[in-house]
């Protein structure tokens, strides 16, 4: 199945919020959960019949949930006061600790959904002012297509690309309606976006073995770097791994107190040197530590002076050098951080950094904000690099790993029809 139609069978089956939702349930089936909802009592001859109704089990089940049931109020009632006020109190405490996580790992779509809000409000405005002006498939067509595809972020090649594969269309040509016409673009943006994913590598590599992972994160300044770092340390290490940071940005003002803090808030340990110090010195002192302390993963902070200077190209050059000394199948992973509300600024960057720094995958950050969204496309076509993690937001739990399918379907779940 084609990740086009993988959208479609989304927007068109979307599921309920709560599979508990009365608007949900025929009318009878909301009474009898309603009534359900507002009783205590935990009596098989209620339960069974409410489950039933609903759809939740068949009769021989139901019947087994009722004696468990009655079981357990009948061991409840037999228990001292203190008991019994006890257990109340300990699944009231386990029910709350679940409703805190369920919070902070949001399902993913409903991520996806609110982050590219912004996004997905720009790419329709664009398209409703383009097909605004639709009246035939003609040249003038194309044109404004393209000049759409540009303004959203598309990047040019690829919205010249999706211009000359439309023009042989037969669907296209036979388009009477701006929405099938709107649907027919759409789908061809998602079917080359798919193609030229084809083998993209989108997993994040460690070390084998259980010896140091060492990532890299390199990218101009302002691009929330240092942040992303912190956030990945701390997801990392709540996950369980012992993480530590190498403050390599030596040259930025504030950038090495900015990651401290990172390290702070995720109790992760910083190795930093002191200001304007050479940027491989702290990188050699933090290889080592990592090594020999045997930390999970090293994640390495870096200058982002001017993405053109061959001085900062020279300088990362020196930092693999030296963590390749150290641990030879190092760095694990290149990570180069873009900010997606620059735009084709943020292609030109990639193309410069993935020359000189052979990059292994993208981090986009501040797609909750005035991002145009065609940015992915832009990368994956003209770059193939993938895009591995995706910002939403400030906090930690708002760096989410990319999923091609909840991007699409959160940027054109509008659009098609």
């Amino acid at each position: 199945m084609g990740l086009f139609d993988i959208f479609r069978k989304k927007k068109n089956n979307v599921e309920p919020e709560s599979t508990t939702n009365s608007e949900s349930l025929s009318e009878s089936q909301s009474e009898t959960l309603s009534q359900s909802n507002s009783e205590t009592t935990t009596s098989s001859a209620l339960t069974q019949p409410v489950m039933e109704q609903v759809g939740l089990v068949d009769e021989h089940e139901a019947d087994e949930w009722s004696k468990a049931l009655d079981k357990k109020s009948e061991a409840i009632h037999d228990l001292p006061e203190s008991e019994s006020e006890s257990e109340s109190e300990s699944e009231s405490e386990s029910e709350s600790e679940s409703e805190s996580e369920d919070e902070i790992e949001r399902n993913e779509q409903q991520v996806y959904d609110e982050g590219l809000k912004k996004s997905r409000t720009g790419f329709a405005e664009r398209f409703n002012r383009f097909l605004a002006n639709f009246r035939t498939v003609d040249e003038d067509f194309f044109e404004d297509l393209e000049e759409t595809l540009v303004g959203a972020d598309v990047g040019f090649d690829m919205a010249i690309k999706i211009s000359d594969e439309l023009r042989e269309e037969v669907k296209l040509a036979n388009a009477k309606r701006k929405e099938d016409v709107r649907d027919v673009i759409i789908k061809k943006m998602v079917d080359l976006y798919e193609a030229d994913g084809v083998n993209e590598d989108t997993q994040m590599h460690f070390a084998p073995n259980g010896s140091t992972t060492v990532i890299l994160f390199v990218g101009v300044n302002g691009v929330g770097k240092t942040t992303t770092i912190g956030k990945l340390a701390s997801k990392y290490q709540q996950a369980g791994k012992s993480v530590l940071l190498a403050a390599a940005d030596t040259f930025r003002a504030g950038a090495t107190k900015q990651l401290q803090e990172w390290g702070e808030r995720a109790n992760v340990p910083v190795v930093a040197g002191k200001e304007k110090a050479d940027p491989a010195s702290v990188v050699f002192e933090a290889v080592a530590k990592a090594r020999d302390k045997h930390y999970d993963i090293l994640f390495v902070d870096t200058a982002g002076r001017l993405q053109n200077n061959v001085n900062l190209m020279q300088e990362l050059e020196k930092m693999k050098r030296i963590i390749q000394r150290e641990i030879p199948d190092a760095p694990h992973e290149v990570l180069l951080v873009l900010d997606a509300t620059t735009g084709q600024n943020a292609l030109q960057q990639a193309k410069l950094f993935k020359d000189s720094s052979d990059v292994t995958g993208i981090v986009l950050t501040k797609m909750d904000g005035t991002a145009k969204g065609g940015i992915v496309f832009a990368i994956r076509n003209e770059m193939h690099l993938p895009v591995k993690w995706i910002g939403f937001g400030e906090k930690a739990s708002d760096l989410r790993e990319f999923k091609p399918e909840e991007f699409v379907y959160g940027l054109f779940k509008e659009l098609v029809s």
